[in-house]
Formats: C-alpha cells, structure tokens, sequence
C-alpha cells in the first residue's frame, strides 16, 4: 500500500511566524513548535535529564562510600572526610587561592590559544595554498607530547607565568587549529557556487556561508582545547614552581592526605565542568546567528 503524499502547509501571510514552523507528518497535520505541548515536553526532557544526573551522582557517591570502607583510608578517603577537609580549606582560603592561581593561568594561555588557533584555521580553510603547505607541520606537532617542550620552555621564560601560560597555549590551540580547518574545508562546494552565481561578494559568502558552516566545528575545537589546557594547567603548576591546584596536588599526594587530595581533584572536574557550560552556551548564542546567516 502505497503511502499518502504530505501535503505541503503555508501561513496565511504567505512566510513563517517568527519563532515557530510547521512539522509535517504523513497524515497531513501539522504541529507547530512553538506550540504550549512542545514547550511542556521540552520542560519534562530537562526534568528526565537532572532526575538522571542526581540518580547518577547518588550511584557514585555509594560506590564511593563502599570503596572506601572496603580499601581503607589511607588510600580512598570517604565522601564525609573529603567534605569536612573541602571546608577546611575553604576556611583557610587555601583552596581559593589556588584556584584563582590557576584559573590565571589557564584563561591566559587558552585565550591566546582561542584567538590564534580560530584565525589560524580560518586561513588554512580559506586559502588552499596556505592549508596544504601548513596542515603537516600542524598534525606533526599536535602528536608531539607537550612535556616534551617543558624544558625548552623552562629554560626560555623561566618559571613564572608566562612558561605557564605558554604551556597552556601549546596543548589547546592544535585542536582549535585542526577544527576549524575541517570545518572551513567542509563547506558545501555547491553552496559556495550558488552564492557566487548570483553575485555574493567574498566577504558576504566568508560571513553568511562560510563562518556559520565552520561554527560547529569550531566550539568542539574549543571543547577539546579548554579541556587540554586544564590538563596542561596541572602539569604546568607541577613541573613548574609549585603553585596553583597542581601545587597543592602535589604536596597533598606526597603526604597521602587523601581527603584534601580529592578535594583538589573534584575541584579541577567542577573547573572543567563550568568551562565546558559555558563554552556550550556561547555556543547556543552562535547557534540563534547561524540560523539567521
């Protein structure tokens, strides 16, 4: 049996309503989403989501408890003893202080990362030659480990925050260099055809085509860089002087205080976490622009 044909729906003033459309079905309704039930089910999407997040934490949270009455404190602290030394150092202000050292440090090194890592591949993608002469010498040192340039780097800006920062830079702009190129290069070619046959400018098929083509590709770069980079932050602080989260990392793993030890790790997860949000919702507010490109 063959099945019926859509059939095709129209405003009445002949164009879309501004934040609405119509989702067609095979019956010939249409339901629009814009609509109170789209927003409800949305709502109950986000609800489902935290209720599993929390189900999640709390199945942590016990095999936690039940590792560590299983190992002993000396090597796992429980989720009570790593809470009363989180307070402790809060209270001391030990714990502050250490993350705004490392926060410093990460945000200069993956700003600048940021800035040229985007320029960067945006030339490659944009210009060819460029692209194709540059693209080996950027895969070769994105496989390159990034201690290996620590005492290079050491030895050239010593040990303060610039050697740092710098070693921030190192380990987040390959990945922002490398997405963004892949998402220059994956532009529709046909696309690009059209805009030109009708007379686009290069600057308006760069800014209505290109940019919004290459946006995805782009923030997971970002994603993958920020995360790089707070990773590079803790080696950093560790091969360095001494200092920051990864300071404090070190002093409390060689003296096996386990509670304040996990402290400082669920600290770097939470710094993570709050980058990563919000690179997500830049990217939702590029998101609305992409779809008016």
């Amino acid at each position: 049996m063959a099945m019926p044909r859509p059939r095709v729906l129209r405003w009445r003033s002949g164009a879309p309503r501004k934040g609405c459309y119509a989702r067609l079905r095979w019956d010939g309704s249409a339901e629009r989403a814009g609509a109170p039930g789209a927003t409800m089910r949305h709502k109950g999407e986000r609800l489902i989501i935290w209720a599993l997040r929390v189900g999640v934490l709390c199945a942590i949270l016990l095999i936690w408890s039940i590792a560590a009455g299983q190992v002993g404190r000396n090597l796992i602290a429980s989720p009570t003893e790593t809470m009363r030394a989180a307070l402790r150092l809060i209270a001391e202000g030990r714990l502050f202080d250490a993350a705004a050292d490392s926060l410093r440090v990460f945000l200069s090194g993956f700003a600048v990362a940021a800035v040229l890592g985007v320029l960067t591949g945006i030339a490659m993608g944009s210009f060819r030659l460029v692209g194709r002469t540059l693209d080996i010498f950027v895969y070769a040192l994105a496989a390159t480990p990034r201690v290996a340039f620590i005492p290079l780097v050491i030895v050239l800006l010593g040990l303060g925050i610039e050697a740092k920062a710098f070693i921030v830079f190192l380990g987040a702009i390959m990945p922002i260099i490398i997405n963004t190129y892949t998402g220059v290069l994956a532009v529709d070619e046909e696309l690009l055809e059209m805009a030109r046959s009708v007379g686009a400018g290069r600057m308006r098929v760069f800014s209505r085509i290109v940019l919004p083509s290459a946006l995805p590709f782009t923030v997971a770069g970002l994603r993958i860089g920020a995360t790089i980079g707070l990773i590079n932050t803790v080696v950093a602080e560790l091969y360095t002087a001494v200092s920051g989260l990864g300071g404090l990392l070190a002093v409390f793993g060689n003296t096996f205080r386990m509670a304040e030890y996990f402290v400082i790790v669920l600290s770097l997860a939470a710094i993570g976490v709050m980058v990563t949000e919000a690179l997500r919702l830049i990217e939702a507010r590029l998101g609305r622009w992409r779809g008016r490109a």
